[in-house]
């Protein structure tokens, strides 16, 4: 039976990387008993080299036990390496299959990487404004998000990209973006150019209710944007269409 796990103990406020060859030895043991966790930590002890010397096949091989168990941090990694041909030979459609599996356990890298790829048409995917913009609010509306892709969610709703036009949510998103990602500021008053007197005051209560509800952990309602349904690795013009 498979296990939904959502993240290895590093990802849990613990240090794995204290004593780290004695933490190996313990890790493994463990991993080689079939713990799921334990098999995706001995895969980051080998990814990056961390008391034992790197050796991405090895990784590979321990995220791919623990991707098969459930675990989504393992899924994402896995899924990584496919990609980017790190310790497997370069397949974008198992890539895609991994990270799917950890997106849909709510594993938010996983979730903006699909955003991603349907916003470029990359990897296998079909270009899907719509279905970016769902994977994209999916991770953004996560505690620990990204700054950049609440930004890019920005830039959609800003846009209309993949759903109404909405300088509100827009104006909103960008606030929650501007906490990590400087640029964001920016965006943020170039939209709030553009809102009459009573819509500004709607887009900051509106700011002010996300930036608490994902502060609480809670997330927001999927009713509550105006509809559900840029790709950003640097600054993202909002005068840029493409």
């Amino acid at each position: 039976m498979v296990v939904a796990i959502t993240g290895c103990d590093y990802d849990q406020g613990q240090n794995p990387w204290v004593e780290t060859a004695a933490k190996f030895a313990s890790e493994k043991t463990a991993a080689e008993s079939g713990d799921a966790v334990a098999q995706c930590n001995l895969g980051r002890f080998y990814f990056n080299g961390n008391g034992v010397p790197k050796d991405e096949r090895e990784a590979a091989k321990w995220f791919r036990m623990a991707a098969s168990q459930g675990v989504a941090r393992a899924q994402y990694k896995l899924g990584v390496m496919y990609l980017c041909a790190q310790g497997v030979p370069q397949d974008k459609a198992e890539g895609m299959k991994w990270y799917r599996l950890a997106a849909d356990q709510g594993h938010a890298e996983a979730q903006a990487g699909l955003g991603y790829a349907y916003y470029d048409g990359d990897s296998g995917l079909p270009q899907d404004y719509a279905e970016a913009l769902k994977w994209f609010r999916m991770a953004a509306e996560q505690e620990d998000a990204d700054a950049q892709v609440r930004d890019m969610l920005a830039s959609m709703y800003y846009h209309g990209k993949g759903v109404p036009q909405d300088f509100v949510e827009a104006y909103a998103w960008f606030s929650v973006a501007a906490r990590g990602w400087e640029f964001a500021v920016v965006q943020r008053e170039e939209v709030a150019g553009k809102l009459p007197p009573e819509q500004l005051s709607k887009a900051k209560k509106r700011a002010t209710e996300l930036l608490k509800k994902i502060d609480s952990g809670k997330q927001p309602s999927q009713g509550e944007a105006a509809a559900e349904s840029g790709r950003s690795s640097g600054s993202t013009s909002l005068r840029s269409s493409s």
